[in-house]
């Protein structure tokens, strides 16, 4: 399965069946984590939050190629995306694991990801830096195995996102 996850309404021309999933995070009810860790504990793999976020989690972790599209706030992604991608703990256990020097979590049934973040509405070049180093930080715990950043003004968005779908098509 291939998944677009959007913090704003877009307007794509998807190819037709179910390959192809997207999300309009925008139009969600998804709560903030409270860092209860009753997904570790009292429901493993699933939150205990009974929101729009517990359909969402387990299609990422089913993805096999992701594109997030998020506005950059200081540096992070948006609310939308940033509260998603947060209440997606339930694919990952408890344990920790030593990956190359590092301390990662170890991923409860998630396809290894091809992801591209396309991110919109960035003040300047050190607020890409920043996103570019947080993304990369991130990427093993989102059992991303290649990924992409780009960016893009806001009156491109769309076809910067259609160019991405585009190019799954190809594949």
């Amino acid at each position: 399965m291939k998944l677009i996850m959007s913090d704003r309404p877009l307007q794509l021309h998807l190819p037709t069946g179910d390959e192809v999933q997207w999300i309009d995070l925008s139009q969600l009810c998804i709560h903030h984590c409270v860092g209860c860790f009753g997904c570790w504990t009292k429901t493993p793999g699933k939150c205990v939050i009974r929101d729009d976020a517990v359909t969402v989690y387990p299609k990422i972790a089913q993805s096999e190629a992701v594109i997030y599209v998020s506005r950059i706030r200081y540096g992070s992604y948006d609310i939308a995306m940033k509260t998603v991608l947060e209440r997606a703990i339930p694919v990952q256990q408890a344990f920790i694991r030593v990956l190359d020097g590092e301390t990662h979590h170890i991923q409860r049934r998630v396809v290894p990801k091809k992801a591209v973040i396309i991110a919109y509405g960035a003040d300047g070049e050190e607020e890409r830096e920043i996103f570019r180093r947080l993304v990369s930080r991130n990427a093993r715990n989102m059992n991303l195995e290649q990924y992409e950043v780009l960016f893009t003004t806001e009156t491109q968005l769309e076809q910067t996102v259609q160019n991405e779908v585009e190019k799954w098509n190809r594949l």
